[in-house]
């Protein structure tokens, strides 16, 4: 599933790509089908690992909880950190530190945002092939300043809801001052690639798998701890239960298992001989 379920805004932390995107995004075909969008997000370094989807690179986007955003101010290049949301076919982001660059240049700004989820590392029996198993997103394009007071409130939304679907109702909503001391950013996903990498080492047929040298991945997730209630919380609220079991925001859903060869011929051996007995009796 991407995205929430009677929810305009896709993406609550949890594991969003899945994996028959994965399947699809990971093959050569896929690769082939869909060309780069431009020269400048075209992936050079292990191309079969790109994916030019469109969903595959909005699925990533929404599972990703932190974004850093580059861009150019004076010459001095910056890379911040900072929260996202993805709505339709742009990307929003708080622009506060990008803020005085966009004033300065009185337009949109050139930037660059990208996302990483670390799913893994990979142990090779030889250093030169150890590696990292992961899902990333690069997005390039011109970034406007949100200043229409409703678009602005929605990107808002959007990223509480990114984080907590649920939490925007709960929680008092921005007041106008607030809402104007808030820089939000908006990039669309026009420019967009994607670079996936799954799996094991490839030295298995290599020289190198005869070394004595423990060979495999060890796969990573984020988790989440027991929520930490504010000193000042006033005695009788209880805890919300999306908070209390935040982890199954963060959680990947299990891969479903198909059946093996061996089961599917059974499967389909018993059916056919169920539709010719049937048959007969007619």
């Amino acid at each position: 599933m991407i995205g929430l379920r009677n929810a305009s805004v896709n993406g609550s932390g949890r594991r969003t790509t899945s994996y028959r995107i994965l399947r699809a995004v990971s093959s050569p075909a896929a690769t082939r089908r869909t060309a780069a969008p431009s020269p400048r997000v075209r992936v050079r370094r292990v191309h079969k690992k790109a994916s030019y989807e469109r969903d595959a690179v909005k699925a990533i986007l929404d599972e990703a909880l932190v974004a850093h955003l580059g861009f150019s101010h004076e010459g001095q290049p910056f890379v911040i950190p900072t929260l996202h949301a993805r709505l339709g076919e742009e990307v929003y982001v708080h622009g506060s530190a990008a803020s005085r660059t966009l004033r300065a240049l009185g337009a949109a700004l050139p930037a660059c945002l990208t996302v990483t989820l670390l799913d893994g590392f990979v142990f090779a029996r030889s250093m030169f092939e150890m590696s990292a198993n992961y899902r990333s997103v690069v997005v390039l394009g011109e970034a406007r300043a949100v200043t229409d007071p409703d678009e602005k409130l929605r990107a808002l939304e959007a990223f509480s809801e990114h984080v907590l679907p649920g939490r925007w109702a709960e929680a008092r909503k921005p007041t106008r001052k607030e809402l104007k001391a808030t820089s939000v950013l908006a990039l669309p996903l026009d420019e967009a690639s994607a670079k996936i990498s799954t799996g094991g080492p490839d030295d298995g047929e290599s020289d190198d798998a005869a070394l004595d040298v423990w060979a495999g991945h060890v796969p990573i997730r984020l988790a989440a701890d027991e929520p930490v209630p504010c000193p000042h919380l006033r005695p009788g609220i209880p805890l919300p239960a999306d908070i209390a079991g935040y982890q199954r925001r963060l959680t990947p859903a299990p891969e479903p298992h198909a059946a093996s060869p061996a089961v599917a011929a059974r499967t389909a051996r018993a059916e056919l001989t169920a539709g010719r007995s049937a048959g007969s009796e007619a």
